[in-house]
Protein backbone atom coordinates (compact mmCIF):
# COMPACT_ATOMS: atom_id res chain seq x y z
CA UNK A 1 0.00 0.00 0.00
CA UNK A 2 2.61 2.66 0.75
CA UNK A 3 4.91 1.60 -2.18
CA UNK A 4 2.37 3.99 -4.29
CA UNK A 5 2.66 6.78 -1.78
CA UNK A 6 6.12 6.42 -1.43
CA UNK A 7 6.30 6.79 -5.60
CA UNK A 8 4.47 10.42 -5.34
CA UNK A 9 6.59 11.27 -2.12
CA UNK A 10 9.48 10.41 -4.55
CA UNK A 11 7.94 12.98 -7.22
CA UNK A 12 7.61 15.63 -5.03
CA UNK A 13 11.26 15.25 -3.63
CA UNK A 14 11.89 15.89 -7.87
CA UNK A 15 9.65 18.38 -8.09
CA UNK A 16 9.88 20.94 -4.84
CA UNK A 17 6.95 22.35 -4.99
CA UNK A 18 3.73 22.27 -7.27
CA UNK A 19 1.27 24.99 -7.23
CA UNK A 20 -2.41 24.12 -8.14
CA UNK A 21 -4.54 20.85 -7.96
CA UNK A 22 -4.69 20.31 -11.59
CA UNK A 23 -1.06 21.18 -12.56
CA UNK A 24 -0.71 17.99 -10.18
CA UNK A 25 -3.13 16.17 -11.99
CA UNK A 26 -1.88 16.89 -15.05
CA UNK A 27 2.25 16.36 -14.06
CA UNK A 28 1.57 12.79 -12.71
CA UNK A 29 -0.91 11.98 -15.80
CA UNK A 30 1.96 12.94 -17.95
CA UNK A 31 4.80 10.57 -16.67
CA UNK A 32 2.48 7.71 -16.18
CA UNK A 33 2.31 8.02 -20.33
CA UNK A 34 5.53 8.35 -20.13
CA UNK A 35 6.67 5.47 -18.77
CA UNK A 36 7.09 6.46 -15.17
CA UNK A 37 5.80 3.73 -12.36
CA UNK A 38 2.77 5.38 -11.36
CA UNK A 39 -0.42 3.26 -10.75
CA UNK A 40 -3.28 5.58 -10.45
CA UNK A 41 -6.06 5.10 -12.07
CA UNK A 42 -7.17 8.12 -14.78
CA UNK A 43 -10.66 8.96 -16.25
CA UNK A 44 -11.18 11.60 -18.50
CA UNK A 45 -13.23 14.73 -16.75
CA UNK A 46 -13.86 18.32 -17.35
CA UNK A 47 -10.07 19.63 -17.31
CA UNK A 48 -8.65 16.67 -19.23
CA UNK A 49 -7.77 13.32 -17.32
CA UNK A 50 -8.08 13.05 -13.65
CA UNK A 51 -7.67 10.28 -10.87
CA UNK A 52 -9.65 10.26 -7.82
CA UNK A 53 -7.12 7.70 -6.29
CA UNK A 54 -4.44 9.88 -6.91
CA UNK A 55 -6.14 12.67 -5.02
CA UNK A 56 -7.37 10.24 -2.09
CA UNK A 57 -3.32 9.60 -1.94
CA UNK A 58 -2.12 13.16 -1.56
CA UNK A 59 -5.05 13.72 1.17
CA UNK A 60 -4.00 10.35 2.84
CA UNK A 61 -0.02 11.85 3.08
CA UNK A 62 -1.31 15.14 3.44
CA UNK A 63 -2.87 13.88 6.91
CA UNK A 64 -0.16 11.70 7.82
CA UNK A 65 2.31 15.00 7.68
CA UNK A 66 4.22 13.67 4.39
CA UNK A 67 3.24 16.18 2.72
CA UNK A 68 2.73 19.74 3.10
CA UNK A 69 -0.37 21.53 1.47
CA UNK A 70 -1.00 25.31 1.74
CA UNK A 71 -4.28 26.59 1.00
CA UNK A 72 -4.56 30.20 -0.17
CA UNK A 73 -7.47 32.09 -0.81
CA UNK A 74 -7.16 33.99 -3.84
CA UNK A 75 -10.57 35.73 -3.73
CA UNK A 76 -13.10 34.11 -5.98
CA UNK A 77 -10.92 30.74 -5.69
CA UNK A 78 -8.42 28.77 -3.64
CA UNK A 79 -5.01 27.73 -4.90
CA UNK A 80 -3.24 24.97 -3.00
CA UNK A 81 0.59 24.84 -2.72
CA UNK A 82 2.35 20.89 -2.26
CA UNK A 83 5.39 19.96 -1.27
CA UNK A 84 7.41 17.17 0.20
CA UNK A 85 7.46 18.24 4.67
CA UNK A 86 10.43 17.56 6.52
CA UNK A 87 8.45 14.38 7.62
CA UNK A 88 8.43 13.01 4.48
CA UNK A 89 12.07 13.08 3.44
CA UNK A 90 12.93 11.06 6.62
CA UNK A 91 10.06 8.83 5.26
CA UNK A 92 11.81 8.59 1.74
CA UNK A 93 14.68 8.25 3.39
CA UNK A 94 14.17 4.71 5.48
CA UNK A 95 12.00 3.71 1.90
CA UNK A 96 13.06 1.05 -0.28
CA UNK A 97 11.34 2.63 -3.19
CA UNK A 98 13.06 2.64 -6.59
CA UNK A 99 11.90 5.27 -8.95
CA UNK A 100 13.54 6.32 -11.92
CA UNK A 101 15.54 10.32 -11.83
CA UNK A 102 12.71 12.40 -13.95
CA UNK A 103 13.92 15.21 -11.63
CA UNK A 104 14.48 16.57 -15.91
CA UNK A 105 11.08 15.94 -16.71
CA UNK A 106 9.36 16.64 -13.70
CA UNK A 107 10.93 20.49 -13.26
CA UNK A 108 10.09 20.86 -16.84
CA UNK A 109 6.74 19.77 -16.35
CA UNK A 110 6.15 21.95 -13.54
CA UNK A 111 7.34 25.34 -15.29
CA UNK A 112 4.33 24.56 -17.83
CA UNK A 113 0.81 26.45 -17.07
CA UNK A 114 -2.06 24.38 -16.06
CA UNK A 115 -3.99 25.40 -19.64
CA UNK A 116 -0.80 24.20 -21.32
CA UNK A 117 -0.84 20.59 -19.27
CA UNK A 118 -4.38 20.32 -19.29
CA UNK A 119 -3.78 20.29 -23.66
CA UNK A 120 -0.89 18.27 -23.43
CA UNK A 121 -2.53 15.58 -21.21
CA UNK A 122 -5.96 15.45 -23.49
CA UNK A 123 -3.64 14.98 -26.34
CA UNK A 124 -1.78 12.38 -24.50
CA UNK A 125 -5.26 10.53 -23.29
CA UNK A 126 -6.40 10.50 -26.86
CA UNK A 127 -2.85 9.40 -28.26
CA UNK A 128 -4.56 6.50 -30.30
CA UNK A 129 -5.76 9.52 -32.57
CA UNK A 130 -3.26 11.08 -34.90
CA UNK A 131 -3.09 14.25 -37.03
CA UNK A 132 -6.16 16.16 -37.41
CA UNK A 133 -8.14 13.27 -36.26
CA UNK A 134 -6.36 14.03 -32.93
CA UNK A 135 -6.74 18.08 -32.81
CA UNK A 136 -10.70 17.54 -33.54
CA UNK A 137 -11.38 15.17 -30.78
CA UNK A 138 -9.67 17.82 -28.20
CA UNK A 139 -11.68 20.46 -29.85
CA UNK A 140 -14.72 18.80 -29.08
CA UNK A 141 -13.88 17.57 -25.34
CA UNK A 142 -12.44 20.97 -25.15
CA UNK A 143 -14.44 23.89 -26.99
CA UNK A 144 -14.27 26.29 -23.88
CA UNK A 145 -10.42 26.35 -23.96
CA UNK A 146 -10.69 27.82 -27.74
CA UNK A 147 -7.08 26.01 -28.22
CA UNK A 148 -4.80 27.57 -31.41
CA UNK A 149 -2.98 26.05 -34.13
CA UNK A 150 0.20 27.28 -32.38
CA UNK A 151 -0.90 25.85 -29.08
CA UNK A 152 -1.57 22.26 -30.31
CA UNK A 153 2.05 22.79 -32.50
CA UNK A 154 3.62 23.68 -29.38
CA UNK A 155 2.07 20.91 -27.26
CA UNK A 156 3.24 18.15 -29.76
CA UNK A 157 6.70 19.87 -30.10
CA UNK A 158 6.82 19.66 -26.30
CA UNK A 159 5.73 15.81 -25.90
CA UNK A 160 8.26 14.80 -28.09
CA UNK A 161 11.16 17.01 -26.28
CA UNK A 162 9.85 15.15 -22.94
CA UNK A 163 10.18 11.85 -24.50
CA UNK A 164 13.69 12.22 -25.39
CA UNK A 165 14.64 13.55 -22.04
CA UNK A 166 13.24 10.43 -20.16
CA UNK A 167 15.21 8.81 -22.81
CA UNK A 168 18.37 10.42 -21.51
Amino acid sequence: MLEDHAKLMTFFSQAGEVIGRKKLQKMIYIEKKLNIPFSERYTFHMYGPYSEELSLRIEELTNLGLINELKEDKGHYYHYRYSLSEEGIKFLELSSIHMPDATAVTTSLNEQSSRFLELLSTLLYFDQLSGEELKQKVISVKPKQKYTDEEFERALEYKQQLAKKVLQ
